[in-house]
């Protein structure tokens, strides 16, 4: 049997649906409570990290050429995904502020799980959808992020990670010996003002003013102002505080993965603002088997960078001779990255043996390490 035809069988897909095993173990959580809590992260975490050393790495390179209509079954998960979404996060805050069995601690842990829901997965979703071409998908994109209060994650990825991913432009791409705890609360404050600054640019070449009604800030908070809403009116201001929540939640398990997709790695600068283009050694791979169906082969991610435009089901992997690769799947090294000291003495030899294999030529890191090289011409 062909790749292509291989592809086009249900059966294929049927591993990417992984992520509707969350959603009965959210109403389990919400029921019993107590040591249920662990449910969540369990399954999303840990046993996709001991099924990624059981099963080993998937290295097949699906036919780039399968037509669309074959994938049906590969889309289809990230259609349905914001209604299910939207149910778990407003059903667990009606529940919460409707019910007594829960104390807070617990309250605060079935939110954690919530936000593993909305974060490892409802995030990942949406930016699958919102690279593609359909209104459709976008929209639904840009809902999923108006559920966690990051819609400017749209912008910022669109027109500016992709762009000028590996520079000081791009505040996501974590720098060598950055810890994550000090990359999270810089992207925080630095990438809504990147966002609005990039929609600024593209507003001006247009000649429009930054108010003009195509601004996309302005459907940002009107969702977000909606979903603010619906969770009020459903549980008051607990109910808006347990939003919060769990929206934090999930925007850390976001910028976990963007620490982890780029750390240390950058475009040599070439003079008079100029970058080399961005290749599949940019970005760390990783085409560990379990994890991948349930991130949508996001790992596969220096494929996603050099083909920004492909579906996650065609999206290519590759070896080490052509990309730099993690050790773990992206669950795995997420929780390594909690612990910068583990984590420097983990990836920063892997860092240097990169920047020995590509850029032999490159005597003086210093500038790169602290992202003082100049911003790319075009980008500001």
């Amino acid at each position: 049997m062909s790749s292509r035809d291989e592809i086009r069988r249900p059966s294929h897909a049927l591993p990417f649906w992984l992520s509707l095993g969350t959603v009965p173990l959210a109403g389990i959580e919400a029921w019993f409570g107590g040591w249920t809590l662990i449910l969540l992260p369990a399954y999303a975490w840990w046993l996709t990290t001991v099924l990624d050393q059981l099963l080993g790495r998937n290295e097949d390179q699906p036919d780039t050429g399968t037509p669309e209509a074959d994938l049906f079954w590969y889309r289809a998960i990230t259609l349905i995904w914001f209604p299910i979404q939207a149910a778990v996060i407003f059903g667990a805050i009606w529940w919460v502020t409707h019910t007594s069995h829960l104390n807070g601690f617990e309250i605060v842990a079935l939110m954690f799980g919530v936000g593993v829901i909305s974060g490892t997965i409802g995030i990942v979703y949406a930016h699958e959808l919102l690279h593609q071409k359909s209104k459709l998908e976008r929209w639904l994109g840009d809902l999923l992020l108006a559920s966690v209060l990051y819609s400017h994650f749209r912008t910022e990825h669109l027109l500016v990670h992709h762009l000028w991913v590996g520079t000081p432009r791009d505040a996501v791409s974590a720098r060598y010996n950055e810890g994550f705890h000090r990359f999270f609360w810089r992207v925080i404050f630095e990438c809504p003002r990147s966002a609005w600054r990039a929609e600024k640019l593209k507003l001006s070449r247009a000649d429009r003013p930054v108010w003009h009604r195509s601004n996309p800030f302005w459907r940002y908070a009107a969702l977000q102002a909606l979903a603010l809403i619906v969770a009020a009116l459903l549980g008051g201001w607990m109910g808006l505080g347990l939003f919060l929540l769990q929206a934090l939640f999930a925007i850390w398990q976001l910028e976990l993965t963007n620490y982890v997709e780029h750390y240390g790695l950058t475009r040599q600068y070439k003079g008079e603002g100029r970058y080399e283009h961005v290749l599949p050694r940019h970005s760390w791979n990783a085409d560990h088997m379990a994890s991948n169906w349930l991130l949508i082969n996001l790992q596969r991610h220096s494929d996603h960078h050099y083909k920004p435009d492909r579906r996650f089901p065609l999206l290519q992997t590759y070896d080490a001779e052509e990309a730099p690769q993690l050790p773990f799947g992206y669950p795995g090294m997420t929780a390594l990255a909690m612990i910068p000291p583990l984590w420097r003495r983990r990836m920063n030899p892997r860092v240097r043996a990169w920047r020995r294999k590509y850029y032999p030529d490159v005597e003086d890191w210093t500038p790169y390490n602290k992202g003082t090289t100049p911003l790319p011409r075009g980008s500001f």
